[in-house]
């Protein structure tokens, strides 16, 4: 990461299927994010947050891709905002707000034309499309949109078409995966790393392989971390929970080991839902391993 890093914040909840996750930037950032970063030794830049529409004023639209035009305007806008912080030579850090978001994220870093690696640390595979989606909530699409696949008005989201390649694609903690979503991670050869091969091998081997798919031949990498791949018993504030999920001293080894590669260009942070929280503790949570991913260590 760069010494400079941009706080972007996206209070959107079109795209998920329960309200609240609009209050998650406050949540993060009343968890002291900046006074972390900055205690890091990070210069931070704080943008405040990009307007976003609340369901009450709009409708759904198609089941299928609920909020369709409306998701879509706001990754547009936040493409452009992670481009132009990338272009001043300034670390992107966005926090959300839910994953749908990661279609403009990946958009804005992408737009240079960087080969970019992706660590999508999540319960969920998030490779749906219109005609896989049990529920048409655009939050469980974004990481095949960015592969150039779903309704055209995410897809030409910064520019047209495909942002990342599937090989340099990790997901990480997965345990909730659709029949679509597993039809398309073999089709596409994607490397996902199930709670199964996390107990099996251990975080430390996981998050090594993982380094080298993410690293092979490209020029950036992403974090995309959806708090849902935690184990709700450490988060409870997620609109989606799974049990079984990645433990705090797990997840905390996985930033670690992302930050001591020194390989990361970005970041972002979805899915805390202070409506379902418990005395903002997923939000604590989330800083706590942003520590992490940002250089901070025991000693």
């Amino acid at each position: 990461m760069e010494e400079q890093v941009s706080i972007i914040g996206v209070p959107l909840d079109l795209g998920a299927g329960r309200r609240g996750v609009d209050m998650g930037p406050s949540a993060i950032r009343y968890a002291h994010l900046n006074d972390k970063l900055e205690a890091l030794g990070y210069d931070v830049e704080d943008l405040g947050n990009l307007p976003v529409p609340t369901p009450e004023s709009h409708v759904i639209g198609d089941h299928q891709l609920k909020y369709l035009n409306e998701v879509a305007t706001v990754n547009e806008q936040l493409a452009e905002t992670v481009a132009d912080v990338v272009q001043r030579g300034r670390s992107p850090l966005v926090i959300g707000g839910d994953h749908s978001i990661a279609i403009g994220t990946i958009a804005g870093i992408t737009a240079a034309g960087k080969k970019t690696g992706v660590i999508w640390f999540d319960a969920h595979g998030d490779l749906n499309t219109a005609e896989t989606s049990p529920s048409g909530n655009i939050h469980g699409m974004p990481l095949a949109v960015s592969l150039g696949l779903g309704h055209p008005r995410l897809t030409s989201c910064g520019r047209e078409g495909q942002k990342i390649a599937a090989d340099n694609i990790v997901i990480i903690g997965a345990r909730s995966l659709d029949a679509g979503e597993k039809a398309l991670i073999r089709e596409q050869g994607i490397h996902v790393f199930t709670m199964h091969e996390i107990d099996r091998l251990g975080m430390a081997t996981v998050m090594e392989e993982a380094l080298n798919i993410v690293t092979d031949g490209t020029e950036a990498v992403h974090l995309s971390l959806d708090v849902d791949g935690i184990d709700p018993l450490e988060a409870p504030g997620v609109g989606t929970p799974v049990a079984g999920g990645v433990t705090y001293r797990e997840s905390h080894l996985a930033m670690e080991m992302i930050a001591q590669a020194d390989i990361l260009t970005s970041v972002e942070v979805v899915e805390v839902n202070p409506i379902l929280d418990v005395e903002n503790k997923t939000a604590r949570t989330a800083v706590a391993l942003l520590g992490s991913i940002f250089g901070e260590t025991v000693l």
